[in-house]
């Protein structure tokens, strides 16, 4: 089976936020099961930057893509590199991808997302033609590759081409959020009817959204967890998007939740060479080894033993960082240690900072994106708090779990399907609320601390989550069976 994965990130060449471990750890696993995988992604700024870091040297190969975008031709050169025996191609024009920041949605507004993503996708098809790779699957993920349907279906040269006639396209939805949302002027540029503006196609709120020309030109759309799949048929987690997700699953099974996994090999606290000491479900005493560590490097008070709350998390509204800030007082109060590191909203930046001086040796706040340290919060923490607002997946939950961190979560999106409450007989892993607020936090926390100072039960529900399988193998099987489902329908 030929599988053509699309994406706008490839860990480790370019990641944001999960989509870049998600596409490479699926990838490898639909490889393990015999699939032929290519993958192709933009040639950013930052991928050279990785590579070099990662001593790999791209390989230039003679295939050079002119496209026209406003009756103007625009020229790519392709690199190839493989990628943990990932075979990857990179797409580079300087002009629209060496940049210091991937996405213009992060507030570095260039204002061309349009353009530089619409010349990506326009690219992608074009290099599997001059590669005579033939996919039996295109695998696109979220906006930034929704191009790829509405061009196969509507751009002209491109709609009847023989080559993509048996290719099934697969959309993944990885956050509904975030849309692509642009004027009605793309539709010209890219060689596209005028028509398909209109609020039954790929109109919405008086703009062109690339999202909604996903989910209606694909063959088949998944979700990344199967809780998510159903909330986003409702107006509260449909952001507009609700009612066409309605119309085109209603009357048939074009929709599937598919829980992300991660790669438990990547992440095992048994072999990690990041954290301070190494342990497993047999030796989990050294965790509290990695506790210690953790406090006396980062400087928060060993004098009792308060269990450390992790926050590893973008700092957003969507993750729920509001409801931390406000409930901290009282979260410190209630005897704990918060350790919160990520980067988001400069509002919340100034929040916390303000905090942390005042919550000195029980706050730790670091504000960036940081691999290794995010390993020793892992191994070190007791919990990891996770209020989100919306989840669609998550994987930080699942390498806590993976880690024997307790997870404390709101029961939304794929938190739900991979966390099971204190109270539920069925081996619980952590501790679950409804209600998105302080109240319901503090009293889930206060649940949480409470069976933390009995420490026999706390090694049941470390035991208990580091029991649980949340690695690919799982999912990739269930995208390989669907893979087959769309191709012999």
């Amino acid at each position: 089976m030929n599988i053509l994965i699309i994406t706008s990130e490839l860990d480790p060449l370019t990641n944001i936020g999960g989509l870049g471990e998600v596409t490479a750890s699926l990838s490898k696993e639909l490889q393990n099961l015999g699939c032929n995988v290519k993958i192709v992604l933009p040639f950013y700024k930052n991928v050279k930057t990785n590579l070099q870091s990662l001593n790999i040297k791209p390989k230039s190969i003679k295939i050079n893509i002119t496209t026209c975008i406003d009756w103007l031709p625009l020229n790519a050169k392709v690199k190839e590199v493989s990628i943990n025996g990932l075979e990857c191609y990179l797409i580079e024009n300087k002009d629209l991808f060496d940049r210091n920041y991937i996405y213009n949605a992060y507030g570095y507004d260039e204002g061309d997302d349009d353009i530089r993503f619409g010349f990506f996708s326009l690219c992608a098809i074009e290099l599997a033609k001059s590669l005579n790779f033939q996919p039996d699957i295109i695998h696109c993920h979220d906006w930034q590759t929704a191009f790829v349907p509405l061009f196969l279906k509507w751009r002209k040269h491109l709609k009847d081409d023989p080559f993509f006639k048996l290719s099934k396209i697969i959309f993944t939805i990885h956050n509904l959020y975030y849309q692509g949302e642009f004027d009605k002027k793309i539709l010209e540029q890219f060689g596209l009817p005028e028509y398909l503006f209109t609020n039954q196609n790929i109109e919405l709120k008086g703009k062109v959204n690339l999202l909604k020309a996903g989910i209606l030109f694909s063959d088949l759309l998944t979700t990344v967890s199967e809780t998510y799949s159903k909330e986003i048929i409702n107006p509260d987690f449909g952001f507009g998007l609700d009612r066409i997700l309605r119309r085109v699953t209603q009357d048939s099974n074009k929709m599937y939740g598919i829980l992300n996994g991660i790669d438990y090999k990547l992440w095992d606290p048994n072999n990690d060479k990041h954290i301070y000491k190494n342990y497993f479900i047999d030796n989990i005493q050294n965790k509290q080894f990695n506790k210690t560590k953790l406090k006396e490097e980062f400087n928060l008070d060993q004098s009792e033993d308060k269990p450390i709350i992790g926050v590893i998390s973008k700092l957003t509204d969507q993750r729920g960082i509001q409801l931390i800030i406000e409930s901290l007082p009282q979260i410190i109060d209630l005897g704990f240690q918060l350790f919160i590191l990520g980067i988001g909203d400069s509002k919340f930046h100034k929040s916390l900072l303000q905090q942390k001086k005042k919550f000195q040796g029980n706050l730790c706040l670091i504000l960036r994106q940081d691999e290794t340290i995010a390993r020793k919060v892992y191994s070190g923490a007791d919990m990891i708090l996770m209020p989100s607002r919306f989840e669609p997946c998550g994987l930080v939950q699942m390498i806590a779990l993976r880690y024997g961190t307790i997870p404390v979560v709101r029961s939304t999106g794929g938190l739900v399907d991979t966390v099971r409450d204190y109270n539920d007989n069925n081996k619980p892993t952590g501790f679950t609320f409804k209600q998105f607020s302080k109240v319901n936090l503090l009293d889930t926390l206060i649940r949480a601390i409470t069976v933390y100072e009995h420490k026999n039960e706390w090694k049941k529900l470390i035991k208990n989550a580091m029991q649980e399988d949340y690695s690919w193998k799982v999912s990739a099987r269930k995208y390989y069976d669907l893979y087959e489902k769309t191709i012999n329908n």
